[in-house]
């Protein structure tokens, strides 16, 4: 008795789900996203519809240190997720300490800026139509960041007390995802905001 070859291939031997946390990471991302996405269009479609001053070509500067200082942070946390998944626990540290630095600065920047307006040139989110939408989407994307940095500092203390290890790696890509996203969103901003809007 002969044996005939199954015309049906195969079933794989074990069959495993994605990881959750990539998932989860980019079903908030996509909300995320549509969220911007209505922020970022009412800056445009209200733009240059202001009664009363001050402009956007009157009052902003463009915060080129500030966002290198950001967008430099999400080449920081690549390497310091590949550090991790390499075992390479010292430069983990260091790379996530200077990906929070840099976070910070971009932050102290957005501040700065806030102060400049509001107290030299009085404007506040009820000045204008464009006090309102500038504040929205720039102060939208600056919550953001400030929430990534509160996790980013969760990570670096566990990972001071020895609690981080390769094992983790995978998480610490999920949040570097977020990260990436933050950082993403901010190129969009600029150059809305910064570029287009002036």
């Amino acid at each position: 008795m002969s044996t005939m070859a199954s015309p049906f291939p195969e079933a794989p031997a074990t069959w495993s789900l994605r990881d959750r946390g990539k998932i989860a990471m980019a079903g908030l991302i996509i909300a995320e996203s549509a969220i911007f996405t209505i922020f970022v269009v009412a800056y445009l479609f209200y733009l240059g519809k202001s009664l009363t001053g001050p402009t956007p070509r009157e009052v902003l500067e463009t915060p080129i240190f500030y966002s290198i200082c950001l967008l430099s942070s999400s080449l920081t946390i690549h390497f310091a997720e590949k550090a991790l998944e390499h075992a390479r626990r010292g430069a983990f540290l260091v790379l996530w300490l200077l990906t929070i630095a840099l976070g910070a600065l971009f932050l102290y920047g957005t501040g700065v800026e806030w102060h400049r307006l509001i107290y030299e040139h009085g404007l506040t989110i009820s000045t204008n139509l464009f006090g309102t939408t500038y504040y929205s989407l720039v102060g939208l994307h600056a919550f953001h960041v400030t929430v990534g940095l509160i996790m980013l500092v969760i990570v670096a203390i566990f990972a001071l007390a020895g609690r981080v290890n390769a094992e983790q790696s995978h998480r610490v890509q999920v949040l570097g995802l977020y990260w990436h996203f933050v950082d993403a969103v901010w190129v969009v901003v600029f150059t809305v905001v910064y570029v287009l809007g002036r």
